[in-house]
């Protein structure tokens, strides 16, 4: 798969990428400048089209930089993820699935483990856009707060999307770019227990932090949706898709072979029934988040811009890339800055040459996680999750975020740091 270009040439000498990066921060933390709000993919790539035009990378690099693996599956799963929600497949599966809860504790549990097993299939940004208005459409019917529905959808696809190879882009660089033969199992070993333990610890934090949300009382339950097998089978046949082919890697793993069905073709073989059977594919085409697809794109050019000053490595030394804890801190605040999926691709190399195990690499697929959960920069599905939270007027500030995300992301790191130590299998 390819990665962040590695270079063997000089460092450049000029920071001026990284001055960019921190006002891209600045201003993301913001979003507001006189009258006018920005949008935060317009601000990544105001820092990408910044880094070419003053001629901070080439623009050959600026395209080698583009991670094509994780972008494709990315698009795959965006168009299974919005068939889901075009279909009304993801409302009625919404509906049998929430109708179950009784009381507010109930609701913020099924989010919290519904959508966070889900992500370890479907992919937490694919679970960001699908996930967002059936949320926001809860908090409205149930009388939740929307920011406590946001936070809790935020923190149940990052937390829960640890556990799987393809539950984020930066686990899937890890599973491909390590050379691991069997991903989906080594994966569930040692990330599973201690993902379950901090869902439940989200739990408690948000119970904590939304006093008033959690008092006693009764949910009205609609009628039920009928099924429409007819428009609902594309996304049927295209989960059946995902289901299958990760039963056949898992399979194929427990006998010692190596991964039969690459992780970018089941993205795009899941979105084929939704393109060629669904009626509604025209609507899918138009109304995927191509923005967050722009985000991405220029994200990699910048951070590979970033990369070539050489300033992040300066930070680096050969027991960070070896120790747990080190590996955990590390990826959970430098994430921050040139977010997860460019510094697995970034710090994967050192573990690798340091020699590191297969307990560093869980440890970096854990803290590049879990920094998602620190503050809104650490994750672009948090990223996601605002952008379309902001179009039906509902929004999470910097501020609101980090003051929930600080200390939870601290008691998960420490959660992940014991269970890879006390159990390196």
């Amino acid at each position: 798969m390819p990665r962040l270009i590695i270079h063997h040439q000089k460092h450049c000498h000029t920071y001026i990428p990284v001055i960019i990066l921190l006002a891209v921060f600045v201003l993301i933390a913001i979003r507001q400048i006189g009258g006018y709000h920005i949008k935060i993919w317009q601000i990544m790539l105001g820092g990408a089209v910044a880094v070419l035009v003053t001629g901070q990378i080439s623009l050959l690099d600026a395209l080698r930089s583009v991670n094509v693996d994780v972008m494709i599956f990315l698009f795959g799963m965006f168009i299974v993820g919005e068939g889901m929600v075009e279909s009304g497949y993801l409302s009625m599966l919404s509906h049998q699935f929430f109708s179950r809860a009784q009381s507010p504790d109930q609701m913020i549990l099924f989010i919290l483990f519904g959508m966070g097993f889900l992500s370890a299939l479907l992919m937490n940004d694919t679970l960001a856009i699908i996930g967002t208005p059936l949320v926001l459409g809860l908090a409205a019917k149930f009388r939740f707060s929307p920011k406590l529905m946001l936070l809790s959808l935020a923190i149940a696809i990052t937390t829960g999307s640890v556990m799987s190879p393809i539950g984020n882009p930066q686990n899937l660089l890890i599973a491909l770019n390590s050379g691991m033969e069997t991903p989906f199992v080594i994966f569930a070993r040692y990330l599973f227990i201690p993902t379950v333990i901090c869902l439940g610890v989200s739990f408690v934090f948000l119970r904590y932090y939304f006093p008033q949300d959690f008092l006693p009382r009764s949910f009205n339950q609609d009628t039920v949706i009928p099924d429409d097998k007819k428009r609902y089978f594309p996304v049927k046949c295209s989960l059946a898709v995902i289901l299958i082919s990760a039963a056949v890697n898992i399979i194929v793993s427990l006998t010692g072979g190596i991964l039969l069905v690459p992780l970018p073709l089941i993205a795009v073989c899941a979105a084929i029934p939704v393109i060629v059977f669904g009626t509604y594919r025209v609507s899918v085409l138009k109304n995927i988040d191509w923005f967050t697809l722009v985000f991405f794109v220029a994200m990699f050019v910048l951070m590979e811009s970033v990369w070539q000053t050489g300033f992040f490595q300066s930070f680096v030394d050969q027991n960070t890339v070896t120790s747990v804890p080190m590996i955990l801190l590390t990826s959970a605040v430098t994430s921050q800055f040139i977010s997860n999926v460019p510094f697995v691709a970034l710090f994967l190399p050192m573990i690798m040459q340091a020699g590191g195990q297969t307990s560093q690499l869980m440890a970096l697929a854990a803290g590049s996680t879990i920094a998602g959960n620190l503050t809104i920069l650490g994750a672009a599905s948090n990223v996601i999750i605002i952008q379309n939270a902001e179009k039906q007027g509902e929004t999470l500030t910097f501020l609101e975020f980090a003051k929930f995300g600080i200390p939870l992301t601290g008691v998960q790191l420490v959660i992940y740091w014991v269970w890879l130590v006390l159990f390196p299998f």
